[in-house]
């Protein structure tokens, strides 16, 4: 199952992939197109696009109905969101119906599923403030963690608190990028201890929406002090972030 552009196909060798299998592609990656141009033995379907597995416009709650080919199979009925969450349960269906499942069982069973942790997982509530944490750490999936909360919290403010954690971005790799991602949340606050560059410099382009710290804890008291009932906290890392979401529901629980 190719997804991204991160992954990359020996498409020549039919040990990797065998004629049997299948490869299922996100139709929408130019670069997976680039890759499965050099040459497949294996039978290749798409997700994302038409002529393969597709997905209609989500409703408010997330859930949306599913074609392929052409031809509708169905209606996904779950309490996920986001276009990332969408395409990830269209990759699925796919593969499920290689092996035999019919997709009609496939929306059934994804409708039971409740995602995963760290995936806009809600870690809690404290004031009527909820605290969300998500792996994301990179400018697309910010965006898209972002855009997915924002559809399904149509109220309240969207606080995102980033820390630039892993060695490429802490090496100021895709810097250029981050400050657009975050253009769909009210406020941004950043960590910024031990990076290579100069956070404030570049989330200049979001301007007063925009708060950087190197001290984790002056950081979680400008959030919790901001935060009001109603609003919503994105943390996004791929680590553990100090225990920050911990802490925010703490600072958030002794105002009440």
């Amino acid at each position: 199952m190719l997804t991204s552009s991160s992954i990359l196909l020996r498409s020549n060798d039919n040990s990797i992939i065998p004629k049997s299998g299948r490869i299922l592609v996100n139709g929408r990656d130019a670069a997976l197109k680039r890759v499965l141009g050099q040459g497949v033995w294996t039978p290749v379907e798409t997700f994302g696009t038409p002529g393969g597995w597709e997905g209609g416009p989500p409703d408010s709650e997330g859930s949306f109905e599913v074609a392929w080919q052409g031809r509708a199979v169905g209606r996904l009925t779950w309490d996920l969101v986001g276009e990332f969450n969408r395409m990830n349960a269209l990759a699925a269906i796919g593969a499920a119906h290689h092996a035999g499942v019919a997709p009609e069982a496939a929306l059934v069973a994804l409708a039971s599923f409740r995602g995963v942790r760290r995936r806009m997982e809600l870690r809690g509530k404290a004031g009527g403030v909820g605290v969300y944490d998500d792996f994301a750490h990179h400018p697309t999936a910010i965006r898209e963690s972002i855009t997915g909360l924002r559809q399904r919290e149509r109220g309240g403010r969207i606080l995102a608190v980033f820390e630039p954690r892993s060695n490429t971005l802490k090496r100021g790799a895709l810097k250029e990028a981050l400050p657009g991602s975050f253009q769909a949340a009210d406020l941004t606050y950043v960590y910024c201890g031990g990076l290579a560059w100069n956070a404030a410099e570049v989330f200049a382009p979001l301007g007063a929406r925009v708060r950087c710290s190197e001290d984790l804890n002056a950081l979680v008291a400008a959030v919790a002090e901001e935060a009001r009932a109603g609003d919503h906290i994105l943390v996004m890392s791929n680590g553990g972030f100090g225990g920050i979401h911990e802490k925010l529901l703490d600072r958030l629980s002794a105002r009440v």
